[in-house]
């Protein structure tokens, strides 16, 4: 039998997102608390995650979520990687507020949290260019994900991670979303 280059490069891709998902599980998580969750999706959801950035963008006035949009388009698959951002009742303060209840009555995200996903993104990142996998991690979709409810309600916080392996990175040489002055 024989595969096409599409075809192994896709899977490839897919196998990275999956070596990409094991790096996220196992990021060290503060207080010993994972509150992450991470999922990968192409085809038809794809294609609904990018309808969601564009609405976003129309909505916001920024044509960057256009433009990400289209290189997720472009991409074999994407990972998104969330979390739960309840406070982790150390009563620490770097949220910015006096304690852990403060916060979450003022629906305050823990920073130990969102350091978590910090941590899990970068491991995430990480494995796909160990892979020689082009990515970008790109918030306009982690903001669509959360709209089209992808994620349990908990999760407030998310970025997504593009995986796409062509000739020339789709990441690289993209327009601005802004004239220059």
């Amino acid at each position: 039998m024989i595969y096409r280059s599409e075809e192994v490069e896709r899977n490839g891709n897919m196998r990275i997102a999956e070596l990409m998902s094991v790096a996220v599980r196992t990021a060290p998580k503060a207080c010993g608390v994972d509150a992450i969750e991470v999922m990968v999706i192409d085809g038809d959801d794809k294609n609904k995650l990018t309808a969601a950035m564009r609405e976003i963008g129309n909505e916001v006035g920024e044509d960057f979520f256009a433009r990400d949009a289209g290189n997720v388009d472009d991409c074999h698959c994407i990972v998104l990687v969330g979390v739960d951002a309840s406070p982790r009742l150390l009563d620490c303060g770097l949220c910015g507020v006096k304690n852990c209840e403060a916060a979450a009555k003022g629906g305050i995200p823990c920073v130990l949290a969102v350091s978590d996903l910090g941590i899990a993104i970068g491991s995430a990142a990480a494995t796909a260019m160990d892979h020689r996998s082009d990515n970008r991690i790109l918030y306009s979709a982690g903001m669509a994900a959360l709209r089209l409810k992808l994620f349990n309600d908990k999760v407030k916080v998310c970025y997504g991670i593009g995986l796409s392996a062509f000739g020339k990175n789709i990441f690289f040489d993209r327009e601005s979303s802004h004239e220059e002055d």
